[in-house]
């Protein structure tokens, strides 16, 4: 799904491709697929994922004759914020400030409150992943999160964030998740699969609360 600047109408314009990457992705025979762009759903308007992965698992069964399930990266982060009982989140993400706004809005919609949020104003898609993950490390720390019960420490999964998300966790005493590594840990679910990244005593990728 091509997309080359993060505005609203390429964002959908991606989005509108989705049916037919699915359904030439099940042609592999693929046990489970990820939808890896949260803001191409949240933009779409609230409740969007739901409607898009049942939409996204028909195309695919259309094409193989086989259903299969569709993990989305805004599902899986509602989900994995609503595992850690999570209603108040700071988040830190790429996108132009009005797009983070359509990302605060939709989990609001969810019945989780964004108390901080920062926005790095990144419009590039190719210039969003390549953004230096240790230098989100320092920006992180800006975020308010005196009244979060956790952090997204990247809201977008072009953003890389995997590699320090151990690194920043260890700066904070809430949960420091990622639009990533919440697609990670849902998509190793639904395959019954141990939710576990390799680490220091097994972090796990939706972030358990320290000490759990």
């Amino acid at each position: 799904m091509p997309m080359k600047h993060v505005t609203p109408e390429e964002l959908k314009a991606m989005d509108n491709d989705s049916l037919r990457c699915a359904a030439e992705l099940s042609d592999a025979r693929v046990d489970i697929m990820a939808y890896a762009c949260l803001e191409a759903i949240m933009a779409q308007g609230p409740g969007y994922h739901h409607d898009s992965q049942k939409r996204l698992a028909c195309a695919a069964a259309a094409e193989s004759g086989n259903w299969l399930p569709v993990v989305s990266s805004a599902g899986a982060l509602i989900e994995g914020l609503r595992h850690l009982k999570a209603p108040k989140v700071a988040i830190l993400a790429p996108y132009m400030k009005p797009l983070t706004a359509m990302v605060c809005d939709y989990l609001q919609e969810e019945g989780i409150e964004v108390v901080d949020s920062i926005s790095l104003e990144v419009a590039d898609n190719l210039t969003v992943g390549r953004l230096d993950p240790a230098g989100l490390i320092h920006l992180v720390q800006r975020l308010d999160t005196s009244r979060a019960d956790a952090l997204v420490h990247s809201a977008c999964v072009q953003m890389p964030s995997l590699s320090v998300l151990d690194a920043v966790q260890q700066r904070f005493d809430i949960p420091v998740v990622s639009a990533a590594s919440a697609t990670v840990s849902h998509t190793l679910s639904e395959l019954a699969l141990e939710p576990v990244a390799p680490g220091e005593e097994g972090c796990s990728p939706v972030g358990d609360p320290p000490g759990g």
